[in-house]
């Protein structure tokens, strides 16, 4: 059996900071006799007994877990008291294959622990346990407590309260009102056996055998059986991640719009890789919804079709190269300029010095052929060995791709990895000084980042310039379930400063060419609503186009049981207000368990 705490890596929205656990002990070890389960629990996140000894705490055991480095099993009370924030359930951490089975009475001496997933760092809230246990079997065989179910009555449309600004915005101290918020609910829960009926897959299966679902089928859903996360202050409180105490290999294969019909059952925990999990004893059966992938339509001989795509961390000795390339001929109808994001260089991962992409990009521009598309050319600026970010050694960078039957290159000379580009003025057009060419790469923004990549392209005789983009990723911010209300988001403050950057280029071209022709695309790894896309769109410099679909549909990602916009498509105003375009999120990847990237693809139609 697996663990279930392996690292998680990428440009993720919402993760927490992965760093080794740790436990919070608050006071001298003491001695508390005649506790119960509801007592350690206490009325807030941090049990009133952390750090003591309690002995004899009496329980059913409602499951075991003998997989992973978290050994052990959960007890409940079966005499509950009548206080809706306290839980009846605790975890009692082993450390090794736990000794007793479900439905055994037993009383447990230990000491109380607040244990922290992800360790302090990571802002996550902790989990109460109790530790070094002497556990005595009073019987067996007894009935386990009924379930509680958790469904769209029970969980509150709030999702946390305000943390307490005395606390650095922590909630830890807060009294947990369980019929206001939805944290406070399942946090009032923790431990305890609980269950979802007929519940709707909202995040796929992933390698880690865990998927979300929701149990608010009517919280913002997207038309293909997601939940869309639509602002900081619309949160989606039906979430809940589901994990299996049983063999992975039984773990069902779900895509977005499932439903795992019937009961699902088990203990509630907390883990560093989103916050509350059923971990399940029972899992419902896997219903299908029938998902298919979609396909966009063919541009017309006068509309230049510019699309986005990450394909996540793409080098030769990957065995997706025929997948997508299908992808880029079938499912986006061979658009003529493509931007891919997170192409690493021929040697993948190994740290050599390697940073030449050749072999890798023309692998899939002959797949690309081989799948019946066109013979595509590509342009694209080496990055400085190991000073781009991602993974150690694959030194990812933007490439574009241009089907050289439909649109033509401009080649000008002066572009390098240090070099900036810059805007002249020649016969009162706009150009770029060098094409391909980046855009201010020696900036303190771009530290450890990808530096955009900027071309100048004619299509129909008129020019359009490209701006490729992969800003930095969310990795550092705290996670939505994290004890500080509203989380940090620290990656924000390089993303920022990308973007300040990226709309400054652009106003230089809109200040020399009003009407100027400007795309700036990519992995911007933020919300269409961010404070991100707000400084790239600037006054009106440049304006995302995703904002064009219906709110329902706005989506290139998903985590965590949110459907995101991470991928963006800005378009000057000589596009949005002067032309006929058309904008398509192409939901490939992000909604299947067998995504070739967790990433959708984005295609812009327009007529310069």
């Amino acid at each position: 059996m697996p663990s279930r705490s392996s690292a998680r890596l990428a440009a993720l929205t919402v993760a927490a900071v992965c760093s080794a656990a740790s436990a919070v002990v608050l006071t001298t070890p003491a001695h508390a006799d005649s506790v119960r389960i509801h007592d350690i629990q206490g009325t807030t996140r941090i049990s009133p007994f952390a750090g003591q000894k309690v002995t004899d705490v009496p329980g059913i055991v409602t499951a075991t877990r003998a997989y992973g480095s978290s050994r052990g099993f959960w007890i409940q009370d079966p005499t509950p008291d009548d206080d809706p924030a306290t839980s009846e359930g605790v975890f009692v951490f082993t450390g090794s294959t736990p000794k007793v089975a479900v439905g055994d009475s037993v009383t447990v001496t230990g000491t109380v622990s607040e244990y922290v997933p992800g360790g302090a760092s990571s802002g996550n809230q902790s989990v109460t346990e109790i530790t070094k246990p002497v556990i005595t079997t009073v019987s067996t065989g007894n009935a386990v407590p009924a379930p509680v179910v958790v469904d769209e009555d029970s969980v509150p449309d709030a999702y946390a309260p305000t943390g307490d600004t005395a606390a650095a915005g922590s909630v830890n101290g807060l009294t947990l009102d369980p019929s206001a918020y939805a944290l406070d609910y399942y946090e009032s829960l923790e431990g305890m056996n609980v269950q979802v009926a007929d519940a709707r897959v909202v995040t796929a299966t992933d390698p880690y055998s865990e998927l979300w679902v929701t149990v608010k089928p009517h919280e913002h859903p997207s038309p293909r059986g997601g939940t869309v996360y639509g602002s900081y202050d619309s949160q989606n409180t039906g979430r809940l991640q589901i994990q299996s105490l049983g063999s992975t290999a039984d773990f069902p294969a779900a895509n977005v719009g499932d439903t795992l019909e019937g009961a699902t059952t088990g203990p509630l925990d907390f883990n560093q890789y989103g916050g509350y999990t059923l971990v399940a004893s029972k899992l419902g059966t896997l219903g299908s919804g029938g998902l298919e992938r979609e396909t966009t339509r063919k541009q017309s001989s006068r509309e230049l079709a510019v699309a986005t795509y990450n394909v996540e961390n793409l080098d030769p000795s990957d065995t997706t190269f025929d997948q997508h390339a299908s992808a880029i001929v079938n499912n986006l109808q061979s658009p003529d300029i493509v931007s891919l994001e997170e192409i690493q260089d021929d040697n993948g991962a190994t740290d050599d010095g390697t940073v030449d992409a050749s072999q890798t990009v023309n692998k899939l521009i002959d797949a690309i052929v081989a799948a019946g598309g066109p013979t595509y050319d590509w342009r694209a600026i080496d990055p400085v060995n190991d000073q781009d970010g991602g993974q150690p050694g694959g030194n990812i960078r933007q490439v574009f791709l241009f089907n050289p039957a439909r649109v033509s290159f401009v080649d000008r000379p002066g572009g390098g990895s240090t070099t900036a580009v810059g805007v002249t003025k020649v016969h009162g057009k706009a150009r770029l000084t060098a094409s391909p060419g980046r855009v201010d790469p020696a900036d303190a923004a771009w530290s450890d980042s990808r530096k955009p990549l900027a071309g100048e392209f004619v299509f129909r005789g008129k020019t359009v310039f490209v701006i490729a983009n992969h800003l930095n990723s969310k990795g550092g911010d705290q996670g939505l379930t994290a004890q500080y209300q509203p989380p940090v988001r620290s990656s924000e403050i390089q993303r920022h400063a990308q973007a300040t950057v990226v709309n400054a280029f652009v106003k230089d071209i809109l200040s020399v060419q009003k009407n100027a022709n400007v795309i700036a695309l990519g992995d911007m790894n933020d919300f269409e609503f961010s404070g991100t896309t707000k400084i790239l769109e600037g006054d009106g410099e440049l304006w995302s186009a995703i904002k064009s679909l219906p709110k329902s549909e706005r989506y290139t990602y998903d985590y965590q049981g949110n459907q995101q916009v991470l991928d963006q498509i800005l378009i000057s105003p000589a596009i949005r207000r002067g032309c006929d375009f058309e904008y398509d999120s192409v939901h490939i990847n992000s909604e299947f368990h067998d995504q070739i990237s967790d990433h959708d693809p984005q295609v812009l139609r327009f007529r310069p």
